[in-house]
Order: structure tokens, then sequence, then C-alpha cells
């Protein structure tokens, strides 16, 4: 039976003493029974809660009033933190940050996969803790979202915004002053297009009704110095091309200036054509001497230093001579398969998304990759008895999949294939344990090594080496 707010004892939630770091980012309490998930703390802290929900096996709550802070606190450098919906963890240091994202790694693995695991690895930092992003997507609204002190002020805000979503609201958006998460011009190139618009009293976005004519605009950096706007508009309008031509005069370093027209129900546009207004229709990453084209529709990792450090573990659990036939699956752009392919005689990748492997054929060719193939359809019917009998049974296999894991079908064509090594790459140790789990009739896990891409965030990516028994 579902246990109702009202019924909960008050002093149950008075005082209460913050114990640990849970999965997302949570903290947790253990008191009288009850096991109550906590946001917006730190172990170590002492508060009154208020429950937000309560289900029938725990309790949601978050803090009214703090009676002692955690000396595991620091002071947030981020003058938006606790109201813009993104780095979470700012008030905790960094290496604290660590030892919490290694500690969820093991304790998910265990208590999800439960396989033997051996010593798990030292997480990997990530090189730069601020200005690590190399993409920030903005949203125009028209309503912008304001916080308990400007409505204090009754001062008359600008209501026009260009922002962040504030946390588990779609429809409010922060206006932001100066973002830590992308280097420059970035936070330089969204103030101006914001302020241009205001200037020229331009529609901005209604989340709620789906109108305006400002919809979002997408800032791509890369390590090559290589810069990518995109501004997302729901139809024609005059001023759009005034608009374009002033970002680009007053931004020349931009390489890649592109426009959308979108009137769709979401802002998502792998469907939608992308014109490319100045420059080129593409940027360039670079990696160990190796050039990646990114467009407007492709993927590539977040944080491109980090994804270094990602892609070399992952080389090396594969323990490639040369000699080996390897499949990349879930290979998006083959940035993977393009990394290893050198070290490797025969590389497969196999991706959903169709325009990604046109991506991958582009990267292989860019940088004079001969031995590589794409293709491009759903893992589980792609991976089948026939694609195996033509390209070979693979030596390693490496599998990056998304947030929910691997489908059953192609962990049981994995058991079929018995490669002698897999080298699964995950950005949910939640789901990675699960598919570990399944793996375990005929994989014993050799290595586990976390890697922090997201500084400031409860994210953590997972690096796990599995070899035949």
């Amino acid at each position: 039976m579902r246990k109702s707010v009202k019924n909960i004892p008050a002093e149950l939630l008075r005082e209460v003493e913050i114990t640990d770091m849970v999965a997302e980012g949570k903290c947790l309490v253990r008191r009288e029974n009850l096991v109550i998930f906590v946001t917006q703390v730190a172990p170590g802290d002492v508060v009154d809660l208020r429950v937000t929900k309560a289900k029938k096996n725990f309790l949601e709550a978050v803090p009214t009033k703090f009676h002692k802070y955690s000396e595991l606190r620091v002071t947030p450098f981020c003058e938006h933190f606790g109201t813009c919906g993104g780095c979470k963890w700012q008030h905790l240091a960094y290496e604290t940050q660590l030892k919490f994202k290694h500690q969820q790694v093991a304790d998910t693995l265990q208590r999800i996969g439960k396989v033997a695991l051996p010593e798990i690895l030292p997480i990997q930092a990530s090189p730069d803790q601020t200005y690590y992003r190399n993409k920030l997507e903005y949203t125009f609204s028209h309503n912008g979202w304001l916080t308990n002190e400007q409505i204090a002020s009754g001062h008359n805000y600008e209501r026009r915004v260009l922002g962040f979503h504030t946390p588990a609201r779609f429809d409010k958006i922060l206006d932001i002053n100066h973002c830590w998460l992308q280097p420059d011009p970035s936070n330089q190139i969204r103030l101006a297009v914001r302020d241009y618009a205001l200037e020229h009293d331009l529609p901005f976005n209604n989340l709620v009704t789906q109108e305006g004519f400002l919809r979002n605009l997408i800032i791509r950096t890369t390590n090559s110095g290589d810069l990518m706007v995109i501004l997302q508009c729901y139809y024609a309008h005059d001023a759009l091309l005034p608009l374009l031509d002033y970002i680009y005069e007053r931004f020349p370093q931009i390489t890649s200036l592109n426009y959308v027209l979108n009137d769709k129900g979401n802002e998502t546009f792998h469907d939608l054509e992308v014109v490319c207004y100045k420059g080129e229709p593409y940027i360039h990453e670079e990696m160990e001497g190796l050039r990646f084209r990114v467009g407007p529709k492709s993927f590539y990792q977040t944080n491109s230093e980090g994804a270094y450090n990602l892609y070399k573990i992952t080389r090396e659990f594969a323990q490639l001579t040369g000699s080996e036939l390897v499949y990349d699956l879930y290979t998006g752009a083959g940035t993977i398969a393009n990394f290893v392919a050198r070290q490797a005689k025969h590389v497969v990748g196999v991706e959903y998304v169709e325009s990604a492997v046109k991506d991958a054929y582009i990267n292989s060719e860019i940088n004079g990759t001969t031995n590589t193939e794409f293709y491009a359809g759903d893992m589980k019917d792609v991976l089948n008895a026939e694609f195996i009998a033509k390209h070979g049974r693979p030596d390693v296999i490496i599998t990056d999949p998304p947030r929910a894991g691997m489908h059953p079908d192609v962990i049981a064509r994995l058991l079929e294939m018995r490669a002698p090594r897999i080298v699964y790459v995950s950005c949910n140790p939640g789901t990675q344990a699960r598919d570990l789990e399944l793996l375990d009739e005929a994989y014993k896990v050799v290595k586990v090594q976390p890697v922090d891409m997201f500084p400031h965030t409860h994210h953590v990516e997972n690096v796990v080496l599995l070899e035949l028994r």
C-alpha cells in the first residue's frame, strides 16, 4: 500500500543527517525504516526535509532548512548554480565527485550485475573541469524563469531570454549570463544573439503554444579551432537573413553558419534540411592525427579531450596486434572504428542511424583508412547469422550502446559469436550491469575502468573488458 505524505510523522523529517550519495546524484537517508531520497544536499548535511513524493518503498524529499553543512561542501563557482538544470554537483570538490562516481560504478555493477568483478581501476578524471563541452543548446523563451530573489526585488526584469531549462520544467527557461561549460566565444555569441533579438523586437519562442520565430541556438566548438552555429526558427522571417549576417560579421571566426526551419512539436531536426548560410557545412575534430568531420546532425562525444581518454582505454582493452577482425557495434560516425583501425586488420561498424554511417565512411576517406566498412540498420536485425558468415567471426567486439544498453537479441548474438574479447563502453552503468549479467554465462569481467566525461554532474562512463571463459 502506498504511503500518504500526510501520514508521515513530522518528527521524522527534522534534523535529518544525510548519509550517502546514490544513483542519479541523489542522496540517501534511512529513518524509522524509511528510505528517503533527497536532492540539493551533500553527505554530512543535517537538514529538515519536506516530502515531495511518497511511494510504496521510499520517499523523495527536498531540504527546507540546513542545521549543519557538510565538510564535503565547496562554494559553487557559477552564479546560476541551484537554478539552472546543469552542473548539480558544483557544491562538491571535484575529487569528492570522482570518489562518488567510482563508488556508484562499483555499487551498480555489484547490485545489478551480480557477477564476479576484479578490483575496479581508479576513475580517470576529465582533463578539464570547466569549459569541457564542445556542444551546447540554448533555448529562446518569451516568458523566462525568474528566481525567488528576482521576484522579491520587485524589479521589472526582461522576460524574453535565451538560456537553459530549469530542472523538471520543459516550459521554463533561465536566462544565462555566463556558462562555464563551453569555451569562448560561446557565451559571447549567445549574448549577442539575444541582445540583437531584443533590440529588433523579434518574436521569442512560446514553449507552451509552440509559437514565435526564434526557437533555439546550437553552438559547436572543436579542438581544431572550427566553430559551428545553428539557428533554429519556427518559420522563415524577414529578419532571418539580417540576423545571420549580423552573427557572421560580429564573429568572423565562425567556420559554419547554418539555420533550420522547424515547426514540429519538438526541436529535433534529423529529418529536416539544415541550410548552410556561410562557410562549410561541417567542422572538424582532431585526435591523434586523425580528423573527424562533424556535421549539424552528427554525433560526437561532447567532451573532446575526455573522449580521447575514453578511446585510448578502449583501444588498450582491445589488445590489438594488427591481425584482428573487429566488430564496432553502435559505431555512430565511426569515431572508435577509425581510431582503432590502424592497430587492426579490419573493422566492421554497425549503426542504426543511416546518416551517421555516411559520416563514418567520410571519416575513413578523410584519414585514408581503407580497412573499415560500415552498415546501417537495427543492430538486432543486421547482426544475424548471414552477416557473421559474410564478414567472419570477430576477434574483438567493441560495443558502445546508447543509455538503454543492448537489446537481448543482440546479447544473444554476442553469446553465439563467442569473440575472445568484448570491450563494453557505457554511459549508463545500470544497463551495462544488466547486460553483463546476461553475458556472464560465457564471459568473465577482467577489467573495469570508470571514466569521468561530465564534471559537476552525476554522469559517469565505464569501460569493461570481458574475456571468453
